[in-house]
């Protein structure tokens, strides 16, 4: 059985609110192996409506659509899905008690607007709200069922768990088969790069299946796997995850809801080492990890942006820094020069066993907010030798604030991997 999901309400295409929903239902219909193809937002358009509700119809044996079924003049919902369907609106009278029932015991005064919430297609099947005063319905149309759920998360929420999914249960005898996904979280790899070394498994396109989503410094790899067993899953997940990993190896720090936070912690805390650091542009980025990583551990971080900062930090009044800065010297030992002394100064400062560094110098004639151009170095010192590497990137932006800082807590990552 092949669903989709359709939200309604030109706050969604506005950028007024974000789509929970969407998110939410889907979940709920991979765990009862339910296939999920499609997912749209429309506005409170009629035309634009009609248009999605009909094409979902021709296409997917379940729509689900959440909101426009409220009281107001802009809540179309179940017009269209009459329309859709060439049905009457009729007033469900059991709906319609309900309504005025729950106004009367909650002690408001209902508005004549609030009948219209009683309306429904002509046979359709009403679903009584118990946590809203909009109704929800079942329409059963030419092979396919339609499904209007109010947008308000808890109400529709409540209802999907009581109401739909035992109706998908009975009606097309869903549940046997389970979807589940496991994704395993890289980092030091670009998308492109993942995508060569497992695309053939990527193309297979079989069960399981196996997708790519990048982030600002981490690659997902998604893993999915449909089954009646259990255990049947679990051992296609877990053949897919040794392949995958057998071929991307150390890149996989996580897997799921593990972090690069949560992988440091339980390295930092077997290592039993203090841990200090230093960054400029990432604005305390890393030194908020890191605390994420192991509090206990951190022994404090410094930001060193700007040059009267890299002046008073060092105490020394000629140091020059370099990008947005004049440079007299080559500019990659000078830059390589000024981390490493910003980082024995820290070390020698905070006491700590390890300082974590990771200094970005942006070329100033460009503002791009990802992949800037620059050079970003990333160090890992321990008082005897650095760890040490460079990339081509070095913007303001959020994205690459966020790659860059991650670059850093893998090489401490990997640092701390080698000590074992």
């Amino acid at each position: 059985m092949n669903a989709e999901i359709i939200t309604v309400g030109s706050e969604l295409l506005l950028g007024q609110i974000v789509d929970t929903n969407s998110t939410w239902i889907a979940q709920r219909l991979a765990a009862i192996g339910v296939n999920l193809f499609y997912r749209t937002a429309v506005g409170d358009n009629p035309a634009r409506m009609e248009d999605i509700f009909r094409r979902a119809l021709e296409r997917s044996d379940v729509v689900i659509v959440t909101g426009g079924i409220g009281p107001t003049e802009d809540d179309r919902t179940r017009e269209i899905a009459a329309q859709v369907t060439g049905r009457e609106l009729i007033v469900d009278a059991g709906l319609l008690q309900q309504i005025t029932e729950r106004f009367r015991t909650r002690g408001f005064i209902m508005t004549a607007n609030n009948e219209k919430q009683a309306q429904i297609p002509e046979g359709a099947i009403p679903v009584e709200n118990p946590n809203g005063t909009a109704p929800a319905f079942i329409v059963e149309h030419d092979g396919s069922v339609l499904i209007c759920l109010p947008g308000v998360p808890f109400e529709m929420k409540y209802l999907v768990e009581h109401r739909i999914i035992p109706y998908l249960r009975e009606k097309f005898g869903v549940g046997g088969e389970v979807i589940k996904s496991r994704v395993l979280k890289t980092c030091g790899l670009g998308e492109s790069t993942v995508d060569e070394m497992i695309s053939d498994l990527m193309a297979k396109g079989t069960n399981p299946t196996v997708g790519v989503l990048a982030h600002p410094g981490q690659v997902d790899v998604r893993i999915t796997a449909k089954g009646r067993d259990e255990a049947g899953i679990e051992r296609m997940l877990d053949e897919m995850d040794d392949l995958i990993h057998s071929r991307l190896k150390d890149h996989v720090f996580g897997r799921d809801d593990q972090t690069m936070e949560g992988a440091l912690g339980v390295l930092v805390r077997e290592a039993g080492i203090t841990v200090a650091s230093v960054e400029n542009l990432t604005g305390g980025l890393l030194s908020q990890k890191l605390l994420s990583a192991c509090a206990d551990s951190f022994s404090g971080g410094v930001i060193a942006n700007g040059e009267t900062a890299l002046q008073r930090l060092l105490d020394r009044s000629d140091v020059r820094s370099t990008g947005a800065f004049e440079v007299a010297t080559d500019e990659g030992s000078c830059r390589r020069e000024l981390t490493r002394t910003l980082v024995r100064d820290v070390k020698s400062r905070s006491g700590a066993d390890v300082v974590v560094a990771v200094m970005c110098f942006p070329d100033p004639t460009r503002e791009a907010s990802n992949l800037s151009p620059g050079d970003t170095l990333v160090m890992v010192y321990n008082g005897r030798e650095f760890l040490e590497r460079g990339f081509k990137f070095a913007g303001r932006g959020g994205p690459d604030q966020m790659r860059a800082t991650m670059y850093a807590l893998d090489a401490f990552r990997r640092y701390l991997m080698r000590q074992h």
